[in-house]
């Protein structure tokens, strides 16, 4: 080194204050900022515990988000003392951090006072080819990306929303992804389930897919649960995950995963979409309120239409989706302001978001402090989809299975099939002799249907939902014989004509 280097370098060291690495180890842990100025190919061989590593030349750039207070005491080393010198000179003439100081001897003199180092994660070249872009970001980095290759996320579901929000995670390097479902792809679900194929359909979902996950990611752990989640499993299945990504469409399975999550600890990205709108937002009972806090009871039976029965707009789930697939990333990674205590509702017609407020409910059953849920209940009871005996006996009167009434059209009684499903639905499948009225136009349509009041009244949909409320329309009015086809046409095509495509 030349002598005029030489004389730089004293003048930086006499210019800020030096630190013995046995006055550095009572630091660690205790909020102090402890920063690795070496480059990334010295690191393999360890750092200080907890230390994090920012080389020399990108210092000025992501020291802010590392250490935002400039009050609070960073401690700066390299391999001898050199550069974490010449570093700590610039923090404190340059970018006015106040308690700046270099520890003397850097890493070496570390070790051989025999103080503990952390190993950090090793990256291949393939992965550092792959999460290049993620490494130029300071708020994620290497650390960042190491979390997220050791990181556990379970999806339930692999379709509208389990589908891109997969896709998203596979390609940002999340090491283990769960996938829980027990449906086969189906030709309709690939206006919206983009992981799926065509070539893929009738295989099990988890299995499709796994195998577009492995294609765009073969690191990626992938475990399958080809299984419908109920009290009796889901305990088992989610412990093990650091985050779950909520995508499943039903209520019962929505209060299950909410009542999991909270008495487990964990953290829920919740989703849900329906036509052209959608909702995003992170339930953390640790930090703020849960799904009960927000829906504190189901809806009524058949009040609010699934996506199989009320349609979707095929990029809806995507947004949503994406949305989660952040959410998931910040939560999991530490960085940014998780939605948390915030609600995100989307309108795809109006390209329009909104965010409300959500609060914690004190008197919530499952979160809050005086809590009367301590253990999973009959979720499916609880959403009213459970009759007791008096209400199951009445309902099997208003019904007629697709065998009997098979057997009612085979014998030629006489009867009305009052189809309520969409015109487009039609075009798809029907059942042969139906009068189409939708329901939604039923009420202002009774007259042309007038001459049935006394006459047999079968009202039927695609799976038998809003054909009930069709059924209690009719009944309001005055049809005294009415009943409900059990199951819709879904039923009918599954059990009687295999024709009837699904959809």
């Amino acid at each position: 080194m030349s002598p005029s280097g030489a004389e730089f370098i004293k003048q930086a060291k006499s210019s800020v204050v030096e630190i013995d690495p046995s006055d550095v180890k009572p630091l660690l842990g205790n909020g102090v900022a402890i920063v690795d100025v070496r480059e990334g190919d010295e690191l393999t061989s360890g750092k200080l515990p907890g230390a994090t590593a920012i080389p020399r030349g990108f210092l000025e750039s992501r020291i802010e988000a590392t250490v935002p207070d400039r009050t609070q005491k960073v401690v700066l080393y390299c391999a001898s003392g050199v550069r974490s010198a010449l570093a700590a000179n610039t923090l404190v003439r340059d970018l006015g951090y106040e308690d700046v100081v270099s520890m003397t001897g850097g890493i070496t003199l570390w070790k051989d006072r025999g103080y503990d180092v952390e190993v950090p994660f090793q990256f291949t070249p393939e992965q550092r080819q792959r999460y290049s872009r993620h490494f130029l970001l300071p708020e994620v980095g290497e650390e960042g990306q190491r979390k997220l290759l050791e990181a556990k996320v379970l999806l339930l579901g692999a379709g509208g929303l389990g589908s891109p929000t997969a896709l998203y995670l596979a390609a940002a390097g999340v090491g283990t992804l769960g996938i829980v479902d027990d449906d086969t792809v189906d030709v309709s679900n690939l206006q919206r389930q983009v992981i799926h194929k065509t070539s893929t359909v009738g295989v099990a979902k988890v299995d499709s897919a796994e195998e577009a996950i492995h294609a765009l990611n073969p690191d990626v752990n992938v475990v399958k649960y080809q299984t419908r989640l109920d009290a009796s499993n889901i305990m088992q299945i989610i412990e093990g995950y650091d985050l779950i990504v909520d995508g499943v469409d039903n209520f019962p399975t929505r209060y299950l995963v909410n009542d999991a999550c909270v008495l487990l600890g964990k953290v829920n990205i919740y989703g849900s979409i329906y036509r052209f709108e959608g909702q995003a937002t992170v339930f953390d009972a640790k930090q703020g309120p849960c799904y009960r806090c927000l829906y504190a009871e189901p809806p009524s039976p058949g009040e609010v239409p699934s996506c199989a029965e009320g349609g979707v707009l095929g990029v809806l789930p995507g947004m949503i989706a994406m949305i989660q697939a952040t959410e998931a990333i910040k939560v999991l990674t530490g960085i940014g302001k998780p939605l948390i205590g915030r609600f995100v509702r989307y309108d795809a017609m109006n390209m329009e978001f909104r965010e409300l407020k959500l609060r914690k409910d004190p008197s919530c059953p499952i979160c809050s402090a005086n809590r009367t849920i301590h253990a999973l209940i009959d979720y499916e009871q609880f959403c009213g989809l459970k009759r007791g005996e008096s209400e199951t006996a009445s309902a099997e009167q208003l019904e007629i299975s697709v065998q009997d009434y098979a057997a009612l059209r085979d014998g030629g009684t006489e009867h009305l099939l009052l189809d309520v499903r969409e015109p487009f639905e039609l075009g798809i499948c029907q059942i042969e002799g139906n009068t189409n009225i939708p329901l939604g136009q039923l009420p202002n349509r009774l007259g042309e249907i007038a001459a049935w009041k006394d006459k047999l009244v079968i009202s039927q949909c695609k799976s038998g939902r809003r054909s009930m409320k069709a059924l209690e329309t009719l009944k309001k009015h005055g049809f005294t014989k009415v009943l409900n086809l059990e199951g819709g046409i879904l039923a009918w095509g599954e059990e009687v004509d295999p024709a009837i495509s699904a959809y």
